[in-house]
């Protein structure tokens, strides 16, 4: 009957404890060194590229400017494979190097945005991030909530 009891009690805690370590969230914003995503150029000076020419998975004729995205290596290097998880198959996009968006980029981005990380304290409550679609939603494959 111990045997029986111990082996309950041992099955039992195998079988929470993932569901509790599930629990966990991270939030990752635009501006962060660990946001994947699109990224809105804007004013902000010329991006580095890792190509010179756009990348393209489906094509055809395109009336909207291209796309730049910050992504991990292996999702550019497999581009055709993950494209959808970016909703990026039927666009042109450019892909940012890292380090121009570690040093030009994100700190830009967090002085411009500074307002609404520290939750508007100055008084200033509007939400400058632009328009929907503009950062990757989606699972989260260990790049914070933003990664795939």
């Amino acid at each position: 009957m111990k045997r029986l009891l111990i082996a309950a009690a041992i099955a039992a805690a195998t079988i929470t404890t993932p569901a509790l370590a599930a629990d966990v969230g991270v939030s990752v914003s635009i501006g962060d060194p660990g946001f994947y995503g699109r990224l809105d150029i804007g004013d902000f000076p010329q991006p580095r590229l890792y190509y010179s020419q756009p990348r393209v998975i489906v094509r055809g004729s395109y009336e909207s400017e291209p796309v730049y995205l910050r992504v991990p290596p292996g999702h550019r290097k497999h581009w055709a494979r993950y494209c959808g998880e970016y909703n990026a198959c039927n666009e042109r996009v450019y892909f940012v190097q890292d380090n121009w968006y570690n040093r030009e980029y994100a700190p830009r981005y967090r002085e411009q945005h500074r307002d609404n990380r520290d939750g508007g304290r100055d008084g200033s409550r509007g939400d400058h991030r632009g328009g929907p679609n503009n950062d990757h939603q989606g699972g989260n494959r260990d790049h914070g909530n933003d990664r795939h």
